[in-house]
């Protein structure tokens, strides 16, 4: 049963939880181990790579900023900006990566990711964040605009991610905002207030796309705000799972990728290895029968143009993006603070 898998190992996050090759550690995702995803490492090497998880951004960089060691991290696009002023990554030597060049210029497009000094961040997957609900106990109607988080008819039956970055894009989506780029102090409360109308719904906040599917299999939650994977774990286990991306206000984007961090303790060739396999074309199938993402590579996802799930979950749709891109730390710290009073019932 997948979920159960997916959970099992999620319990074990930010910890060495699948020791393989020990000349390199990723710290990661629970759910990424998968060696389909890097399969032409596998095939070199022999073995995975060493695996560490986390639960979430934040906590991923507070344990490196603590001294964890490992190789490779995946912070998602909004996290770069703190490794690079904590100085705890180096840029990447792109004359090693042959496939960068068929990276889509969009997810490179800032100076975070690319500038003078170097490359310093590898974007290799994407997704949506959307509503996933219980079609036998959930309307289409019900989800048709994001006000369902706020609708008193789903108290306690709702869930959403202990990340704020993703509760604040649907925050500000609820509100009107569909940029976080240059938000008001206005639009900032406005969004805060919903969000704590929304938190009185909150049956549980989700560390994980397993602990989320958990939460909705088991019937405890019937709506959650969710990521692709979710979605696909729900669907493996055949429940009755709908994801709504297009509700009136908007859904959002992410992505993520590798950072290469200073003083590894493994074989820096072996972390070179890792991400040319993560950028062969093959992947683009791998990583999407396994976590339901897009992939970062131009001819990887022309591999999987025509799969079911990438209409279903990735494809252009005609509502707001609230795209959850690098914005103004500052903002970002303000805002994660604020989630944590919200939590908190403040």
């Amino acid at each position: 049963m997948r979920l159960l898998t997916t959970t099992a190992l999620a319990t074990a996050i930010a910890l060495p939880a699948m020791a393989a090759d020990g000349e390199l550690t990723v710290f990661d995702w629970a759910g990424f181990e998968e060696p389909s995803i890097f399969q032409a490492y596998v095939d070199q090497h022999g073995d995975s790579p060493t695996y560490a998880f986390y639960g979430d951004d934040d906590e991923a960089f507070q344990k490196l900023a603590s001294g964890f060691k490992a190789d490779v991290a995946h912070p998602c696009s909004q996290m770069v900006s703190k490794y690079r002023d904590a100085g705890l990554i180096e840029p990447w030597d792109t004359s090693k990566i042959p496939n960068f060049d068929k990276l889509a210029p969009e997810f490179l497009a800032s100076d975070v990711f690319k500038d003078d000094e170097g490359v310093w961040y590898i974007p290799t997957d994407w997704g949506a964040v959307g509503i996933a609900y219980n079609t036998e106990t959930v309307t289409a109607e019900d989800v048709a605009s994001l006000q369902v988080f706020v609708n008193p008819d789903f108290a306690g039956r709702t869930s959403l991610p202990d990340s704020a970055d993703d509760v604040w894009a649907l925050a500000y989506l609820a509100t009107g905002t569909t940029d976080w780029d240059d938000v008001t102090d206005e639009e900032f409360d406005k969004a805060a207030a919903w969000l704590r109308e929304a938190h009185q719904n909150v049956a549980a906040y989700w560390a994980d796309p397993s602990e989320q599917a958990q939460l909705m299999a088991s019937g405890a939650v019937d709506v959650a705000w969710s990521w692709n994977d979710g979605v696909v774990y729900l669907q493996a286990d055949d429940y009755p799972v709908g994801f709504q991306r297009e509700a009136t206000e908007g859904s959002s984007t992410f992505f993520c990728g590798f950072v290469n961090l200073k003083d590894g303790p493994g074989n820096e060739d072996k972390a070179y290895d890792f991400i040319n396999a993560w950028l062969e074309p093959s992947a683009g199938k791998a990583l999407l029968d396994t976590i339901g993402y897009g992939h970062t590579s131009t001819e990887a996802m022309a591999t999987i143009a025509d799969e079911p799930a990438v209409a279903e979950g990735l494809s252009d749709i005609d509502v707001p993006i609230l795209a959850q891109t690098p914005n103004d730390p500052a903002q970002r710290e303000k805002q994660l603070a604020e989630f944590e009073k919200i939590k908190a019932g403040f």
